[in-house]
């Protein structure tokens, strides 16, 4: 589904990612895992072109997309989730969804406003609700939902669970595995290491804009001394 191979990136001259290499095979869940500042976010924006790649290659579904204006990226089927949501305040949560539309893709269930409701029924009592008026873990629905509105085939996910209280986080939980259940493939990146755990099939751990670690999820909860030299405060 989706292949970063030798992805490296800058900031002006500050050397961000060197050299990073992943995959995400259809219909699972690969968490990206790290301490703060590890390159997790950057290594999102780089695969949906946020961030000019300097070197390496993207390939999703296929085709070369390391390069490609972020519009195109997302008209090929990726899905990104900003860490920082960025949803319409003055608009309202349906307006909200109907900003992300785009047309249903072959083999596809398309996404509606009703579809997003049944996943987040939080969202369904305040369809008329200006987003600024909603609770973080509302504008973290909201922001999923407006993804899912372009009916991706493949959806990066960042920091989903931060700062949000554990009943909200749990509800997130069940969302993931509800859209794996469904065959919708996922690039999760976290710290929360028990939420990771509960939704995730595989993961990678980044340090220094390295990938470190990579296997099972089932493993790295098996292997003390990943976790303890890549994850541990």
């Amino acid at each position: 589904m989706l292949t970063v191979d030798g992805l490296h990136a800058h900031y002006g001259r500050a050397h961000i990612l060197d050299g990073v290499s992943l995959t995400v095979e259809p219909g699972e869940v690969h968490v990206l895992l790290g301490r703060n500042g590890a390159g997790k976010s950057t290594t999102m924006k780089a695969i949906m072109g946020l961030v000019p790649p300097s070197a390496g290659r993207v390939t999703f579904l296929g085709q070369a997309i390391a390069g490609r204006a972020p519009f195109e990226i997302a008209r090929a089927g990726l899905g990104y989730v900003p860490e920082d949501r960025r949803i319409f305040a003055e608009l309202t949560v349906e307006e909200n969804l109907e900003c992300g539309r785009q047309k249903p893709r072959d083999g596809q269930r398309p996404w509606s406003v009703e579809r997003v409701c049944e996943l987040f029924p939080s969202l369904a009592a305040m369809r008329r609700r200006p987003g600024g008026r909603m609770s973080g873990g509302e504008q973290q629905m909201l922001t999923i939902g407006r993804t899912l509105m372009g009916n991706p085939r493949l959806i990066l996910l960042d920091e989903p669970s931060e700062g949000l209280a554990p009943v909200i986080v749990e509800r997130m939980a069940a969302a993931i595995l509800a859209l794996k259940a469904e065959g919708l493939s996922v690039l999760l990146s976290e710290q929360n290491l028990s939420f990771a755990y509960a939704v995730s099939d595989r993961a990678s751990i980044i340090e220094k804009g390295v990938v470190r670690w990579g296997g099972t999820m089932a493993a790295l909860m098996t292997d003390e001394a990943a976790r303890r030299a890549y994850l541990s405060v």
